[in-house]
């Protein structure tokens, strides 16, 4: 069977199980007595295991395997839960990740992990991993007794009536190969037959358990029939991958509610080699009558969400269109035609965007395990703490967050967190926190990265600045603690005294300040020596469909986006004054810098007498601020971003452009690159 048509799920699914994986793990090293959160993982382990070996991953299975039999130690109170432990076990799902990732690059999955598989061997059998000693339970507690079913009063009597009515009870053991992929299928085959030739009174583990596959290989049912053992026992040998099939009678005791086993009458019977399973994509059979295995959401291709997005995005332009035609013509029937479908494609369009809206969480899973691992490395106590992972952002958005993301935290760790001995020695616990923070306000997502560390020496950073030109020793003394602080942003900046591989401070950063720009964001910085930092990321929630104020300039239309925008004004030019250089007005009491958009876009001069009175468009980023000075508003709208294509990729102070509904293009200004 081809299974190309099924490695995008696989992928998925792959990548959500490792996930998962690793966030339990994570919270096993906190809690290493609740078993609950092992079989949480052996469940993950196992259905990737099915999973790899369906679609012909046997690296990836093997792997896999050989982790669950570790897991399945230590459920079962054969080994403890002990940091060397788990360091092996997130080892083994780095690989694993490694080797789906190589997958989704078109590559086979396969990587040389015998040093891992040879821990986890260690691990298994009990023997020390390097210097570490694995903890193993008392010998009386590896040690497995066959489990009897326990009765109820109910289930007792549904029993003896059975057998007063001239029926037979039976308790059947059922073994699975250990290789078997899906255990949960060939649980469902094996009830399936049994609901045929009878009634099943009890199961143990439960069919719950059972579905969800929370068992190793074995399982026990009680079982009402008027069948022979012996046939029933064939019937049941003819399901794939059932190894052993067990059938005692049970004899119902008036005063115990156990079943008692009548060793001389078991039948038994061991199969011939079962045939190789068959590749299928389920990974999981529903048992009967369970409602509650339906499910409510669908994959779909992100490619089809684009296209879609895109055929939207014409349909936006068209409306545009349709609303400038509506109000010259000043049809009644068609105003209310236009307005209707306005509404509509209003409601379409943010039923659109949400559906392409994705939970940051999705980036910041894999930041717990990272800092776990980089902890150790630097030989530090920290702790993180996330804090609104449940906030949306376009999936455009996420894609490019990332590694910037990456960059920030890493940063946190090597050049912010002290060490313990340096967090007492300057009155701190030894156990530093960076907290990790998502939220809407506005238009706009936040994501904000603190840390309680050193802090940013500004006397250090300035001095730098100075020695490398990237300032000015006079401009130097009129920067703020903030500007001095985003000093560090800057090219090839660092106040690291030695490079390290975790991350430089500076070294970097530049490019994550570029990322957060080109997305339509700003990133500000805030710090105390001493006391620590906070890096504060502020985000469009969509890079697509935006809202704009449509200005003109000479003849020509542009559009500034609202989210940029703090309000308008109209100044007298007698208004305007002269500071370093730069014409300035006197906003509220503080001094903005102005910007005539005709001198900085070249825009042909007309002949017309320029006007005492200036239309100003007030702008921020972060908390620096600029008056766009234009000739006049046209009003706002939601347009289409548009990229200006391969061919001009540098205009300065221009992020895209639109067409206009009379089907004239606007370009779209780009705040950022005009506030200094």
């Amino acid at each position: 069977m081809d299974t190309n048509q099924y490695l995008e799920v696989f992928i998925d699914e792959s990548n959500e199980h490792l996930q998962s994986c690793s966030e339990s793990l994570l919270l096993l090293e906190q809690n290493p007595e609740d078993l609950a959160i092992v079989n949480d993982i052996f469940r993950n382990a196992h259905t990737l295991k099915g999973m790899s070996a369906t679609m012909g991953f046997e690296d990836i299975a093997n792997l896999t395997h050989k982790m669950e039999n570790v897991l399945d130690a230590i459920r079962n109170n054969q080994l403890a839960v002990s940091s060397d432990l788990l360091d092996v076990v997130f080892e083994s799902v780095d690989h694993l990740e490694e080797m789906v990732l190589d997958i989704s690059s078109g590559g086979d999955g396969k990587k040389d992990v015998t040093a891992t598989v040879e821990k986890l061997k260690k691990l298994e059998n009990g023997e020390p991993i390097g210097e570490a000693e694995v903890a193993v339970t008392p010998a009386e507690s590896t040690s497995t007794a066959t489990s009897k079913l326990v009765f109820d009063d109910f289930e007792k009597t549904v029993l003896e009536q059975s057998v007063e009515q001239g029926f037979q009870s039976y308790e059947i053991n059922i073994s699975l190969r250990d290789d078997c992929l899906l255990k949960a299928a060939r649980v469902y085959m094996v009830f399936e037959i049994l609901e045929k030739l009878g009634e099943v009174i009890k199961s143990s583990p439960t069919v719950e358990k059972l579905e969800e596959e929370q068992f190793d290989t074995d399982f026990s049912v009680a079982f009402v029939t008027q069948e022979p053992a012996n046939d029933l026992m064939q019937k049941l040998m003819k399901v794939s991958e059932v190894e052993l099939v067990n059938v005692q009678p049970i004899s119902i005791s008036k005063v115990s509610v156990e079943a008692v086993v009548e060793q001389e009458e078991v039948v038994e019977a061991t199969p011939a080699p079962a045939p190789a399973p068959k590749k299928v994509v389920e990974t999981k059979a529903p048992q009967k009558n369970n409602a509650h295995n339906a499910s409510k959401t669908i994959r779909v291709n992100i490619d089809r969400l684009d296209i879609l997005m895109n055929l939207f995005e014409e349909l936006v332009i068209d409306r545009g269109r349709l609303q400038s035609i509506s109000s010259e013509l000043n049809h009644n029937e068609l105003n209310d035609t236009v307005e209707r479908m306005t509404r509509v494609s209003g409601d379409l369009q943010n039923i659109i965007l949400n559906m392409r809206m994705v939970p940051v969480e999705t980036v910041f899973n894999r930041f717990p395990k990272m800092v776990r691992q980089l902890s150790r490395d630097l030989k530090k106590k920290i702790n993180l703490e996330i804090i609104g992972a449940e906030t949306e952002l376009d999936r455009t958005v996420i894609d490019e967050i990332g590694d910037p993301l990456v960059h920030l935290i890493r940063n946190a760790l090597d050049h912010g967190v002290e060490s313990p001995a340096e967090r007492l020695a300057a009155g701190k616990s030894e156990e530093g926190s960076v907290e990790l923070r998502a939220y809407h306000s506005g238009n706009h997502v936040f994501i904000e990265i603190e840390d309680d560390g050193a802090g940013i020496n500004r006397d250090k950073v300035l001095a730098k600045a100075i020695a490398k030109g990237v300032v000015t020793e006079e401009a130097s003394l009129s920067l703020t603690n903030n500007q001095i602080n985003e000093l560090i942003l800057a090219s090839g900046f660092s106040t690291a005294d030695v490079i390290s591989d975790v991350s430089g401070r500076g070294v970097g950063l530049d490019v994550v300040k570029s990322t957060i720009e080109a997305l339509g964001g700003n990133i500000s910085i805030e710090s105390e020596y001493g006391k620590g930092s906070l890096f504060s990321i502020q985000l469009p929630l969509t890079l697509s469909i935006i809202s704009v104020m449509l200005v003109e300039i000479e003849k020509e239309v542009y559009a500034i986006p609202l989210s940029s925008i703090i309000e308008t004004s109209i100044i007298k030019r007698s208004d305007i004054l002269n500071a370093h250089n730069q014409k300035v007005i006197d906003f509220r009491g503080k001094v903005v810098p102005l910007v005539f958009l005709d001198e900085t876009f070249e825009v042909p001069a007309s002949d017309i007498e320029k006007d005492e009175f200036l239309s100003v468009v007030l702008v921020r980023k972060g908390d620096k601020m600029a008056g766009l000075v234009v000739d006049s508003f046209i009003g706002q709208q939601e347009i289409v971003l548009k990229s200006l294509g391969n061919y001009l990729t540098n205009v300065f102070a221009i992020s895209g452009a639109t067409i206009l509904g009379n089907g004239q293009v606007a370009l779209i200004i780009d705040c950022n690159a005009l506030i200094k």
